[in-house]
C-alpha cells in the first residue's frame, strides 16, 4: 500500500482528498495534521468518514512522520508548502500541493499577487505544473506537483484546443467564470454565510483575481507566446461548482470545431466532449473528477463560445490531485475516481 500524508486535512480539499482516498484500493492514509485540531479523530470532525478512518487522528505536523511517507498532499492555504516541502523532498517523499505556492514559475509574480515573498524559489525550477492533459509526461518523473486552481482547470481545458491549433486570437480572451461557495474555503467569513450568498449572485476581484496570472502561464505555454486575457469570476448561489463561459475571436471557418475538441480530448479519461449543440451543467459533475466542455459558435460568427463545467473541490482540487498521484506512482490514472456525478 502506498503511504500517504495529509497536511492542513481540516478544509474542504482536505475532507475531500479523504473521502476519495477512502475508496482508492491502493492508497492509506497514515498521517493527518492540523495544528488546532491536534488530538481529535477525523471522524469526530466528519461523520461521513465513519466506518473508512476510525482510527485516524489530527496531529501536529512532524517532518519526520511525513517524511516516512510515500506521498504528502498538502491542502493548505498558500505559503505553508514552502516551509517543508523541501525537508520532505530530501527525504525521498513525493510533494503533491494543492495551494499555489508553486503554481507559478516566477517567484516575484507569485509575490506580487500573494503579498509574501516566496518561501522556496530554488523549488520553483523542478515544480511540474499538475495539469495531467497538458503535462502527463512531465508528471510521471515528478518529485513536486503543483495542483492547479479550479478557476485555471475549467479555462485552460475550454480554451487550449483552439489556442494549440493556432485558431484563436491570443489577444483577444475573455473567461467569465462563476463559483460555488465552497472555493472561498471552510473559515468563517461573512461573505460566506447563507443569507450573503443565497438568492445571490455576484463578480468579485474583477480588477485583478490571484488565479488570473496562473491561467495566463498556462494559456501562453499553449499559444506559444503572449496571450490577452481578461478574467472575471462570480460568486453562485450553489456548494460545489465552477462554471466558466470562454469566448474566442476564430476567423477560420473552415475548422470543425466540435471534431477538434473531440479529437485533443479523445483519450482524456476526465474530460467529456458533450455533443454539440450542449449546454453543460455543474450538477451533472458534482462530486466527480471530470470537466464536461461544449464548444458553440453562436449565429455562425468570428465568436466562439466554449463551456467548461467542473466540480471545484474534485477536478478543481482534491481528485486532480489523486488524479496526479495515479499517474505518478505508475497506477492506474482512474483509480479512486472513477465514480459517477451525484444527480441531482
Amino acid at each position: 500500500m502506498i503511504k500517504v500524508g495529509i497536511v492542513g486535512g481540516t478544509g474542504y480539499t482536505g475532507v475531500e482528498l479523504l473521502r476519495l482516498l477512502a475508496q482508492h484500493a491502493q492508497a492509506e492514509v497514515v498521517v493527518i495534521t492540523s495544528r488546532s485540531e491536534a488530538g481529535v479523530r477525523v471522524v469526530d470532525m466528519y461523520p461521513n468518514l465513519r466506518g473508512h478512518y476510525d482510527q485516524l487522528m489530527f496531529s501536529v505536523p512532524d517532518a519526520a512522520t511525513l517524511g516516512a511517507c510515500d506521498v504528502v498532499f498538502f491542502a493548505t492555504p498558500h505559503g505553508v508548502a514552502h516551509a517543508l516541502a523541501g525537508e520532505l523532498l530530501q527525504a525521498g517523499t513525493r510533494v503533491i500541493d494543492l495551494s499555489a505556492d508553486f503554481r507559478l514559475a516566477d517567484a516575484v509574480e507569485w509575490a506580487k499577487w500573494y503579498g509574501q515573498p516566496h518561501g522556496a524559489p530554488e523549488l520553483l525550477g523542478e515544480a511540474v505544473y499538475g495539469l495531467p492533459e497538458v503535462n502527463r509526461e512531465a508528471i510521471r518523473e515528478a518529485r513536486l506537483i503543483a495542483v492547479p486552481g479550479c478557476y485555471p482547470t475549467a479555462t485552460q481545458l475550454g480554451l487550449i484546443p483552439l489556442l494549440e491549433a493556432g485558431l484563436a486570437d491570443p489577444q483577444e480572451l475573455i473567461a467569465n467564470c462563476a463559483s460555488g461557495v465552497s472555493g472561498a474555503g471552510r473559515g468563517a467569513k461573512v461573505g460566506s454565510l447563507l443569507c450573503e450568498t443565497s438568492e445571490s449572485m455576484m463578480a468579485y476581484a474583477v480588477k485583478g483575481h490571484r488565479h488570473l496570472p496562473e491561467i495566463s502561464q498556462g494559456l501562453r505555454r499553449a499559444a506559444g507566446g503572449p496571450v490577452g486575457l481578461t478574467f472575471v469570476p462570480h460568486l453562485a448561489p450553489m456548494i460545489r461548482g465552477i462554471h466558466a463561459t470562454l469566448y474566442a475571436r476564430v476567423s477560420d471557418h473552415s475548422v470543425d470545431l466540435q471534431a477538434l475538441f473531440e479529437r485533443r480530448y479523445a483519450n482524456e479519461p476526465f474530460v467529456d466532449v458533450l455533443p454539440a449543440g450542449s449546454h453543460p451543467e455543474t450538477r451533472s459533475v458534482r462530486g466527480a473528477n471530470v470537466c464536461r466542455i461544449a464548444v458553440h459558435r453562436p449565429q455562425g460568427g468570428d465568436l466562439v463560445v466554449v463551456l467548461s463545467v467542473i466540480d471545484n473541490l474534485v477536478k478543481g482540487a482534491s481528485g486532480q490531485a489523486v488524479q496526479n498521484m495515479n499517474i505518478l506512482l505508475g497506477l492506474d490514472e482512474k483509480m479512486g475516481l472513477a465514480h459517477a456525478g451525484l444527480m441531482p
